[in-house]
């Protein structure tokens, strides 16, 4: 993170206060600032009992998720995903390679203590891929309230025989502080509305944390290291060919799977001076991703290194003005050692410089920033994928900025206006593929000719609260140079497989968001959120049809009533909440895509907290009660004519032990 400042706002759900670390600037609130920020605690993750993280994040409107079955999904910002929207873990980037469309975000939802999102580019402060938006994953943070705490965490999914559990426990002494975490999860083939099970869409996957930190008054540290080991069974066109469907049940990945294991350590450290701070970010991350083509037959073996740095100083200039400047750099290098390749074994290295001036004056704040990026990407010879793209040396540099303005006549309103732009270097795939992609039997090749992607995105918004009501509206018009997608040809690899490359134009995504939630009484509320959002690439075809952009989803509306009351007894919170979910017809589909029907879903969600301090708490998620049959725009097997999950239930139970101090 850019800088962070500790404040404090009502949690509603559970009436307490909490300290908020916004994620980027140092501003006490995240309507105090002029970019679209969104914080979702642990509480609000697991409301309803997501699959993966991906699937919690789509309660914020604008944010939606592509999907290759229940298991492997990655978070869509209004309309942009993959390397278009930069993950950070505890402010430090994440890569998991994904630029490959089944491949999902690849952070496991346990142990987390927050998610800050960002919508729209921050290239100013973050890089390259921070051009649609950021999601910062926060770890659980020691509580300075007890000693010790204990917690065991359990879930179960009907629709999937599936389990969730993981137990953690954390220890804080007066100086020092750790914690440990382990969990287990394991899911079989889902069903859709239709009764029909989905072949070989199971996962099973560990993980492991570790958490040691210590506090001084001159200097603090936390040092995280995450460990994860995932399987997820992969579909595809005409897999029963050759995949007999095996047991009902079954968890065995004897067919064609993913395999990825994920090692990454973090070290943050915070050093306090008289009148300034700075920041010390240091990380390494391991990712090995590969693919069995069933009975142990290893084809694809990528792994990727990752060693992670950042520099912030912060000072405050005077009462109204803050400055910051943030250096960081990035080393990253890709290499094969299966006998399939896509991509070619490769170096990447970026640097970022940037600074960040904020000035407020009563109802007023300005935000403004400027920064450089130059990005390297070194690719060596390698076996096939040197057939038709020859090794390279790129270097692609890039100037962002940004300017911002917030007016606040009263503490209840702020008038929003924001101009930042981002920029993204092709992937290795875009650049440099040459390959056969076997998830959607395409042959891609890429093209190291293709120039940065260059974005500028104005937003403008309004939020308003009081105790009754509060709402929010926001319209943007995201404007793209050089947008890089993939595009079909009339030529053919060994007359079986179409080719298809990497093509560029310029394109737009604009669209905007309204959330409104209503207080009826104390104990009941109604809440409405609303997201729209059009993505087109310029120019028509031969035919004069327009170009529309891939995977954009559909307007979708959701609207929920919410009853809660709070108890002195054993009992401590109560909560039912019906929801109904409808996504219109997407009818403007890519080049290569099929338009989607409407649907709608009836899901409800309900929970309680009890025992003499609330320590356990239990909830049930149904969703798609009403079994609809269905498929979402943003699914990928809705091409195989596979439809998304059925009816589910889902029941959740926590327990919290904690020893006071």
């Amino acid at each position: 993170m850019l800088s962070s400042l500790h404040a404090f706002a009502q949690i509603d759900s559970v009436n307490m206060l909490r300290g908020v670390v916004i994620t980027g600037f140092s501003i006490g609130a995240d309507k105090q600032t002029s970019l679209h920020i969104e914080r979702l605690d642990a509480r609000k993750l697991d409301f309803k009992s997501p699959f993966n993280l991906s699937d919690a994040l789509t309660r914020v409107p604008g944010v939606s998720q592509m999907t290759t079955g229940n298991a492997i999904s990655k978070p869509v910002i209004r309309g942009l995903y993959g390397n278009r929207v930069l993950v950070l873990l505890s402010g430090l980037r994440f890569d998991n390679q994904q630029w490959q469309d089944e491949h999902g975000l690849g952070l496991s939802q346990i142990g987390i203590d927050r998610v800050e999102l960002i919508k729209g580019p921050v290239s100013l402060l973050y890089g390259t891929d921070a051009i649609g938006g950021v999601i910062n994953v926060i770890e659980e943070q020691p509580d300075t309230a007890v000693a010790s705490t204990l917690d065991v965490n359990t879930r179960v999914f009907s629709n999937t025989l599936g389990t969730l559990t993981d137990v953690g426990y954390k220890h804080t002494g007066e100086k020092i502080w750790w914690r440990l975490r382990g969990g287990y999860e394991s899911h079989a083939d889902y069903s859709d509305g239709r009764g029909q099970r989905v072949l070989n869409s199971r996962n099973t996957g560990y993980t492991a944390k570790a958490g040691f930190g210590f506090a001084h008054p001159k200097w603090k540290q936390e040092n995280t290291y995450n460990f994860s080991y995932n399987q997820f069974g992969f579909i595809l066109e005409g897999l029963n060919d050759f995949f007999a469907p095996d047991a009902r049940w079954t968890r065995a990945m004897n067919g064609p799977h993913h395999i990825v294991a994920l090692h990454i350590f973090n070290s943050q450290n915070t050093f306090y001076r008289r009148e300034s701070e700075w920041r010390l970010n240091l990380g390494v991350q391991s990712n090995e991703r590969m693919e069995d083509e069933g009975g142990g037959q290893i084809s694809l073996d990528m792994r990727l290194l990752s060693a992670l740095e950042q520099v912030k100083w912060e000072k405050e200039l005077s009462r109204s003005v803050r400055w910051i400047v943030n250096q960081q750099f990035v080393w990253e290098q890709n290499h094969n050692y299966g006998g399939r390749k896509i991509v070619p074994d490769a170096q990447m290295n970026e640097g970022n410089l940037s600074t960040y001036l904020s000035w407020h004056n009563g109802a007023w704040k300005i935000e403004t920033g400027l920064g450089g990026n130059a990005r390297r990407i070194h690719t060596f010879p390698t076996i096939t994928v040197n057939d038709s793209i020859q090794p390279f040396d790129l270097t692609k540099p890039s100037v962002n900025g940004m300017l911002g303005v917030v007016f606040s006549p009263m503490d209840s309103l702020f008038f929003k206006a924001n101009a930042s732009t981002g920029f993204r270097s092709g992937n290795l795939a875009e650049l440099a593929s040459n390959g056969l992609h076997e998830g959607v039997y395409r042959y891609e090749i890429g093209d190291p000719e293709l120039r940065n992607e260059q974005n500028l995105n104005g937003e403008l918004s309004v939020d308003y609260s009081n105790a009754r009501i509060s709402f929010g509206v926001a319209g943007y018009y995201n404007r793209f140079f050089n947008y890089i997608y993939l595009s079909p040809t009339n030529e053919t690899w060994l007359t079986a497989f179409p080719i298809y490359r990497y093509r560029q134009r310029d394109a737009a995504l604009y669209g905007g968001e309204a959330d409104v939630k209503l207080k009826l009484a104390d104990w009941l509320s109604l809440n409405d959120n609303f997201s729209i959002v059009y993505g087109v690439l310029d120019g028509v075809d031969t035919s004069n049809q327009t170009f529309y952009l891939p995977f954009i989803p559909a307007p979708r509306n959701k609207a929920s009533l919410r009853f809660e009351k709070s108890l002195n007894g054993v009992v401590k919170n109560i909560y039912v909440e019906p929801e109904y979910e409808y996504a219109f017809a997407q009818n403007r589909p890519a080049q290569f895509e099929t338009p989607t029907p409407a649907y709608g879903l009836l899901n409800t969600y309900a929970g309680l907290d009890f025992g003499a301090a609330g320590q356990y708490t239990f909830t049930v998620a149904a969703t798609n009660l009403l079994n609809e049959a269905y498929a979402d725009h943003l699914s990928r097997l809705k091409y195989y004519g596979l439809l998304n999950m059925g009816r589910n239930f889902a029941v959740a139970f926590k327990m919290r032990f904690d020893l006071k101090k």
